[in-house]
């Protein structure tokens, strides 16, 4: 299984409509791969709250969803798209992960649960999701979770009981917090016994500088690839069957007791 994680560099000069066909490029140049992954709300910038309100659009027909599910079709790819400023019919807004079919079909819609800020920013201006969602890849079942969500290790056990074989985690990251990134998916993969395809953006928006170092974590904790700071495009072999084995030769899932 091919998967290629997509490290974009969220320049503020740029415009969220022109970063959309930049990045829908991307997606085609892709065609071959299993699985492509782009960041958290890279569209706008995950510290660009100011920017969420006016550039916030439905999953049904927003200018995000639908270039990119036409970069999916047309790539023939599998595709999370990362995250979007969702705006729900009633009003509140959530930050939102999209995964489409090589159809370009939407096959999967998570609603961030866990919204960083403290009171400020995302946490402020986004509802929370409340569901745990999978989606089937014909090579392996898929958990969704968003950066923040990496630091709450319940809602990894509740993928890993709904059959999660692989997260995938987009993200917008800061710099000044790397050597968390680094730790935290590695124990993620760990204590799921998963792959964990954590895919961050790149370059300043909000004056926040992103950590970048996008990286692919293996059921036993190896790091198979890791991006540096800038936009960069990550590709790696993942072997599902991995999983089983790893679960079966060490089986510390079966003696939990919570």
């Amino acid at each position: 299984m091919r998967a290629t994680l997509l490290q974009i560099d969220v320049d503020p000069a740029e415009q969220p409509a022109a970063r959309r066909a930049r990045v829908a490029a991307l997606v085609r140049a892709q065609a071959g791969a299993d699985l492509v992954v782009l960041p958290e709300l890279w569209p706008v910038g995950a510290f660009a709250s100011d920017l969420f309100p006016a550039e916030a659009e439905p999953v049904e027909s927003g200018p995000t969803v639908e270039a990119m599910a036409a970069a999916a079709r047309d790539a023939g790819v599998w595709l999370h798209a990362g995250s979007v400023v969702e705006r729900d019919p009633e009003g509140p807004l959530y930050n939102t992960s999209l995964v489409f079919s090589p159809d370009g079909e939407l096959r999967g819609a998570y609603r961030k649960i866990h919204r960083f800020g403290f009171d400020r920013g995302e946490a402020t201006l986004m509802a929370p999701g409340e569901s745990v969602v999978t989606v089937r890849h014909p090579e392996a079942v898929l958990g969704l979770a968003t950066c923040y969500d990496l630091r709450f290790p319940e809602l990894f056990r509740l993928l890993v009981d709904a059959g999660s074989e692989i997260v995938v985690l987009p993200a917008g990251w800061p710099a000044r917090r790397l050597a968390h990134w680094r730790v935290l998916v590695q124990a993620r993969a760990v204590e799921c016994q998963a792959y964990v395809l954590a895919c961050g953006t790149a370059g300043t928006h909000a004056g926040v500088e992103q950590a970048g170092h996008s990286m692919v974590v293996d059921p036993w904790g190896e790091i198979l690839c890791e991006a540096g700071p800038g936009e960069q495009a990550l590709s790696v072999d993942l072997d599902p069957a991995l999983v089983a084995s790893t679960r079966a030769d060490f089986p510390v899932l079966r003696d939990r007791r919570l």
